[in-house]
């Protein structure tokens, strides 16, 4: 498996909650390094432009505005497979189906709410890691 990057983002209802250090240590346990992080207060411009994806979609402007409420950690993650192998340390977006052990399962509170984010492909891991780091940001 090669090495990859991905984006991470700690969102705000675990920012708030002080949960950024047990979930990074999650990461770690699995195998992935941390080469760039920043603890950051995210825009309404901001937030609409990294889930532009997401325009159309009902809940736009709810996450907009959720993301942009409070801090963010966003950080770079790497290792052999990061991207599938953050995924799996996330768990599934509704917290009531992640599997046990996940992220997700142990501090989400809500599908809205649910404490991370993580790239879900490689192509958008590149895209995400652009809009929060330049190559120099990131000490791998």
């Amino acid at each position: 498996m090669a090495i990859e990057r991905t984006l991470s983002i700690i969102k705000p209802d675990a920012t708030r909650r002080n949960l950024t250090g047990k979930i990074n240590a999650k990461f770690e346990d699995a195998g992935l390094r941390i080469v760039a992080q920043k603890r950051i207060q995210l825009t309404m411009a901001q937030a609409g432009k990294f889930y532009e994806v997401h325009a159309e979609r009902p809940f736009y402007g709810e996450l907009c505005e959720f993301m942009a409420s409070a801090p963010v950690v966003v950080q770079v993650l790497e290792g052999e497979g990061a991207i599938g192998k953050n995924r799996e340390v996330m768990g599934a977006t509704n917290p009531a189906e992640a599997a046990e052990g996940t992220v997700r399962k142990l501090y989400a509170q809500s599908i809205g709410e649910n404490s991370v984010h993580g790239s879900d492909s490689e192509e958008n891991a590149k895209i995400e890691i652009a809009q929060f780091f330049s190559e120099a940001d990131i000490a791998g």
